[in-house]
């Protein structure tokens, strides 16, 4: 079943469509216009497809062109530990400090929140009023709760102070053009709907690719403990953050085997807690395609695009005798040509292989990939767990047995005897070698102020040390700007400083 949708927002932003379907979770979802929403919510079945389609304005994270563009390429860039394809004007000038508000992916970004929120809102209007069993009615405003609460936590993280929408908008209401609220207030929303979602019955694991209680929790423990940082400094919250987290070690496992991480066999299982997913035939994306080393033929793919390579720094920076770096772990320098297994290719770098796709790479000809791409993860977790508790307490043992678990299977030695200041930092080592190139890396340069210098093995001011190519970062960087065309189009809206 399809149903056609028209909705209203902010800005631009005035016609936003979705799909809602019942079939296949929410893969094949795809956008329409032209719904009367007077003439729905009208039964269970409407409301859950509706619902699932919120889930699909996640693909914007994997939206691209043929240049390597793409928003989980960008927000990799602004954290300095990557390279990419010369033939992106916008990837080349996000690396060295020069990009400005019309980058395509900053309006993606934008566009593809505020539409997911805009849906969010009518089913939390909607749904309430209907006629269907509570269970399951409050288990889909759950799930609205959360992804209205995980899109706002881009946007604010991203931009700063955004227009706060809570209601469904009409293009004749006068929050169509909104003003820019405070972090603090959006903060305080993004809270609210998690502990909302958290009381309205998820199960705790999901196998399926929905929202579930261990997710809610774990976003939730991010958010306090980026409330607790830069810019608002709320140190109270590193407790909540440890509370949060703590709640989710016991409900995943870690996996035994780097390569589960991206196969298609353990999807949404063991320590992977929220993934965006795919299918071949219904929701397809080009990450093996964006990571591969450029224009080395690895993978029967029409494209290798090179627009995420990392630093040769960044992989020095890794202890001696960390399993991640061990070819084939988290990192690959070289692979069977395709379709000639007999001659191995040697990029000359490191690739991701944590992003390769063995199942779409061998295929004959037609090579399309459906790995998952992972928002949250059971080892972030447990340093979300680790910082925050260590920020409270100092060193405890639960705080070291949560970092020496990922350790552990990195056949690196535990730690032990730290101070707090040096459980601190090397927390945030773990962090950037654990959770590398999953966009983590520049959120914490957002709420630290920190960055990591690969080449000293030591953290310093972000805006005084010099990446690996050379580039200080400026203080503009901390926020992205509001999209050029939202900017022209809501004459509501400031620009950040240094735009």
């Amino acid at each position: 079943m399809k149903i056609k949708i028209k909705k209203y927002s902010i800005g631009l932003l005035v016609v936003l469509s979705i799909t809602a379907t019942s079939c296949k979770k929410y893969l094949d979802e795809k956008n329409y216009s032209n719904f009367d929403k007077s003439n729905y919510f009208q039964n269970a079945g409407q409301a859950q497809a509706f619902v699932k389609g919120i889930y699909t304005f996640l693909y914007m994270f994997q939206n691209g062109d043929a240049y390597g563009e793409s928003p989980f390429i960008t927000i990799e860039l602004f954290a300095g530990h990557a390279t990419s394809l010369g033939q992106s004007v916008n990837n080349g000038n996000v690396i060295n400090q020069r990009t400005d508000a019309v980058n395509p992916g900053f309006e993606t970004v934008w566009r593809n929140s505020y539409s997911a929120i805009a849906n969010a809102n009518l089913a939390i209007e909607r749904i309430p009023a209907m006629t269907i069993d509570e269970s399951l009615k409050k288990n889909l405003l759950g799930q609205a709760y959360f992804l209205r609460a995980f899109f706002y936590y881009h946007l604010v993280r991203l931009y700063g102070d955004v227009p706060l929408i809570v209601k469904p908008v009409e293009i004749s209401d006068p929050d169509l053009y909104a003003s820019r609220a405070p972090q603090a207030d959006v903060y305080k929303l993004i809270i609210a709907d998690l502990e909302a979602a958290k009381t309205s019955g998820l199960s705790n694991t999901d196998q399926t690719g929905l929202v579930s209680l261990g997710a809610v929790k774990t976003l939730l423990a991010s958010v306090y403990l980026t409330t607790a940082g830069y810019p608002l400094k709320q140190t109270e919250n590193y407790a909540k953050a440890a509370s949060e987290a703590k709640d989710v070690l016991p409900l995943y496992t870690l996996f035994t085997d780097y390569a589960y991480l991206h196969d298609n066999a353990h999807k949404n299982q063991g320590e992977l807690i929220f993934q965006i997913n795919y299918l071949v035939g219904i929701r397809e994306n080009a990450i093996p395609q964006l990571t591969l080393p450029f224009n080395l033929l690895v993978g029967g793919y029409g494209d290798h695009l090179g627009a995420m390579i990392p630093t040769n720094d960044f992989f020095n920076s890794y202890e001696t005798g960390d399993l991640r770096t061990q070819e084939r772990q988290f990192y690959f320098s070289s692979y069977p040509k395709y379709k000639d297994p007999s001659t191995i290719i040697n990029f000359g770098s490191h690739a991701l292989y944590k992003y390769f796709h063995v199942e779409s790479a061998a295929d004959n000809g037609n090579a399309k990939s459906d790995e998952n791409w992972t928002l949250l993860r059971l080892p972030e977790a447990q340093l979300i767990y680790a910082e925050a508790s260590n920020e409270v307490n100092g060193p405890t043992q639960d705080a070291y047995d949560a970092v020496n678990a990922i350790r552990t299977r990195a056949k690196l030695a535990n730690l032990s005897g730290l101070t707090k200041d040096q459980f601190r930092i090397a927390i945030w080592k773990e962090r950037y070698h654990e959770l590398a190139y999953e966009n983590k890396a520049y959120f914490d340069v957002q709420r630290t102020h920190q960055t990591y210098n690969p080449k000293t093995n030591t953290f310093g001011e972000a805006t005084s040390t010099p990446t690996e190519q050379g580039v200080t970062f400026k203080e503009q960087y901390y926020l992205w700007p509001i999209p050029q065309r939202e900017i022209a189009t809501n004459k509501n809206l400031t620009q950040n400083p240094g735009w």
